[in-house]
């Protein structure tokens, strides 16, 4: 099979999922015409419909047919109806990372990779560059909020992407530039050790044909440096190390996030005032800085982009506020993404309370970073946790939300195992007091819980 997008419709199954809506917003954009289902209706395939995809909810053998490549990911079973009729009628399958390397193929594309941090990196690498006079291409894993899109068909030769080290899938990128954020243990589901997973993000380095972009500041990002380097490749690195090459000086906290200049060869070159709250954003943003050194684009533009950055969907996400109390809402589903958007919510709490509530997501991620998560979810003053979401996947013993709150020390009345969701936003309710702050953290229904718990706290002003 040619790694090639034909002429005709393009069937996606499953095209309501964060990867499978966002490419096919770019090949609408290219002219292409597509046809997709999913199982329940959603506001991305809304959003599809309106830019002309026909979607169809639920699989049905028919939905396959007259189409010229039909695209699915892993997820989807061998056994659904439409992956059997394309294999009956010989119509092209490929999966998700086979067509997202097929619709890169003609550009320049900028990969972001690392355990933690792609999404907000690379949307604000998009956004200097749409800045600096660019229209790049863009697929990523959340909407922006400056665009409320996920996926864009640009004028640039430049393709912006989140590269997914989950199931390797990256690895089939051929970047110009890639950026590799962090390097943690995660996903051991698919990958045999943390070895292999360190293997993998020098291998992804060894892919970018021009530069690679990491962060001094990561142990085991900077090991990844080192070796790449040793092959001669060329590396640039960013961070408040001493041996970075794009540092991070004079940083102070503003009222939404860092403040900082950022110097190169003793020279500083830019400043930055973020409005999106954490360390963890001010490294994001330094290495998107950096994408558009590297490119040539104009670093003014850049610092105001990045300057005026407001984030993305569920990524501490603001979803409203009552009585005073605001509401956040976050995908973090790694013990480190959890301290990272804890630490922020402490920037912007002051000297409220930080009230959370929280789904694992894994058995298998529970299982092997229990004693972490109780750790992380001790930064907060206040938790509510859910029982663990794990679609597909089989109970680990020891690995369900009860053991998750065992875990987390703090005093017992302010932990509560709420297994059913249902009673978890009056519990948050109740504790929160004028000035807190609450977040929602984890995937599954979490994204739902925000304005429930935005509506109880506004209805205490009526009462």
């Amino acid at each position: 099979m040619t790694n090639q997008l034909p002429n005709g419709r393009i069937h996606i199954i499953g095209i309501a999922g964060a990867g499978m809506s966002a490419i096919a917003r770019v090949l609408i954009g290219q002219g292409y015409a597509i046809s997709g289902s999913d199982a329940k209706e959603s506001r991305r395939i809304m959003a599809l419909e309106q830019l002309g995809a026909k979607v169809s909810l639920g699989h049905k053998s028919e939905h396959v047919d007259g189409a010229a490549l039909v695209v699915a990911s892993t997820a989807i079973p061998r056994s659904n109806p439409e992956l059997l009729r394309a294999a009956e009628l010989n119509i092209p399958i490929f999966s998700r990372a086979q067509a997202l390397a097929a619709l890169l193929n003609p550009y320049q594309v900028i990969a972001v990779a690392g355990t933690h941090g792609k999404t907000t990196t690379t949307s604000m690498a998009t956004i200097a560059l749409q800045a600096s006079g660019l229209d790049p291409s863009f697929i990523i894993g959340s909407e922006m909020n400056e665009t409320g899109s996920n996926g864009h068909h640009g004028k640039s030769n430049w393709f912006t992407v989140e590269a997914d080290e989950s199931d390797a899938t990256f690895l089939a990128l051929k970047p110009a530039i890639g950026v590799i954020t962090n390097v943690e243990a995660d996903h051991l589901d698919q990958w045999d050790s943390f070895a292999s997973i360190k293997s993998a993000f020098v291998e992804f380095g060894m892919n970018c044909s021009e530069h690679i972009i990491v962060c001094a500041d990561d142990l085991h990002a900077a090991d990844v440096a080192k070796e790449l380097k040793e092959q001669q490749k060329s590396v640039f690195t960013y961070g408040k190390s001493p041996e970075a090459d794009l540092k991070l000086v004079n940083a102070s906290l503003n009222d939404r996030g860092w403040s900082f200049d950022l110097e190169i060869h003793s020279k500083v070159i830019a400043h930055l005032d973020l409005q999106v709250p954490g360390w963890h954003n001010a490294l994001n943003a330094t290495a998107a800085f950096l994408v558009s050194y590297l490119v040539g684009a104009d670093l003014g533009d850049t610092s105001s982009g990045l300057s005026s950055f407001s984030g993305t969907r569920r990524r501490f996400e603001f979803r409203g506020q009552g009585d005073s109390v605001r509401v956040y809402d976050d995908y973090a589903h790694h013990p480190t993404e959890v301290v990272a958007t804890l630490t922020a919510a402490r920037e912007v709490a002051g000297a409220g309370s930080v009230i959370v509530a929280f789904q694992p997501f894994r058995f298998y991620r529970i299982a092997h970073f229990l004693v972490e998560f109780g750790e992380a979810l001790a930064l907060a003053d206040k938790v509510v946790v859910l029982e663990t979401y794990a679609p597909g996947e089989k109970a680990i013993p020891g690995a369900g939300g009860a053991a998750v709150a065992a875990a987390i020390n703090l005093p017992r009345d302010c932990v509560v195992f709420d297994p059913s969701l249902l009673n978890t936003p009056q519990i948050i309710s109740r504790w929160a007091k004028a000035g807190d702050i609450v977040l929602t953290i984890g995937p599954g229904d979490m994204a739902t819980l925000a304005p429930q718990i935005v509506n109880l706290l506004a209805q205490r002003n009526t009462k």
